[in-house]
């Protein structure tokens, strides 16, 4: 059975506003005020919370990486009790996600997000209930870029690991894609959607309604 695997955060849905807001909430309790910025800070909050905490502690030239680790489930916390305020889907991508399902692909999530927060996420944008399978930077022993959480998300969907599509944007699942011998599209129309083509991606996805046609190319 054929699969598609998502990414989560600057895949599927722009969740940067919310994870700029509890970072800013952590460093506010740090007494430096807002240090990351909702617009220009886009990419950094997509790579997640200690890529932001580290970001901005740099930025606020007091970091230290025993203060990344401290304030780590502050910012979880903190994200998780505003997790929806400001994220959004992508224009189209659950459009993809039901055409895909038509066509008989499994469908299913593969994040550095904690499952936890996936799920959570996921139910509050009303869509949990359209992937087979989520799983997280902490269901397994290991995260992407191994492989083994890809595969796994592709097996939890009813999928054959070897007969799967990774849809990204990270030079991360880029990796993760080649770490699994399975191609990979890269979304061009995130905050870092400029810099995808320089990864080799199997292919580019400009338009979510481009996907299921992407798909049968690449894994038939």
């Amino acid at each position: 059975m054929r699969s598609v695997i998502f990414d989560l955060d600057g895949t599927l849905a722009d969740t940067s506003g919310d994870l700029i807001a509890a970072a800013n909430a952590c460093f506010r309790q740090m007494g430096l005020g807002d240090v990351l910025d909702a617009t220009s800070d886009q990419a950094i909050a997509l790579r997640g919370g200690k890529m932001m905490l580290t970001h901005g502690l740099r930025r606020a030239a007091c970091f230290e990486p025993e203060t990344v680790e401290t304030w780590y489930p502050v910012l979880l916390d903190a994200y998780a009790d505003a997790i929806d305020l400001h994220t959004h889907m992508y224009p189209g991508a659950m459009d993809a996600v039901e055409a895909l399902k038509s066509q008989d692909y499994r469908v299913g999530i593969c994040t550095n997000k904690p499952e936890r927060l996936a799920d959570l996420l996921l139910r509050r944008l009303g869509v949990r209930d359209a992937f087979a399978s989520v799983v997280g930077a902490d269901t397994l022993t290991v995260r992407k870029p191994d492989p083994e959480p890809l595969r796994e998300a592709a097996r939890r969907a009813g999928g054959d690991p070897a007969r799967c599509v990774l849809v990204g944007d990270s030079d991360t699942d880029r990796e993760t894609a080649r770490a699994a011998g399975v191609p990979s599209v890269l979304v061009a129309f995130g905050p870092s959607g400029a810099d995808m083509a320089a990864l080799g991606p199997e292919a580019l996805l400009e338009s979510y309604a481009d996907l299921p046609g992407l798909v049968a190319r690449l894994i038939g």
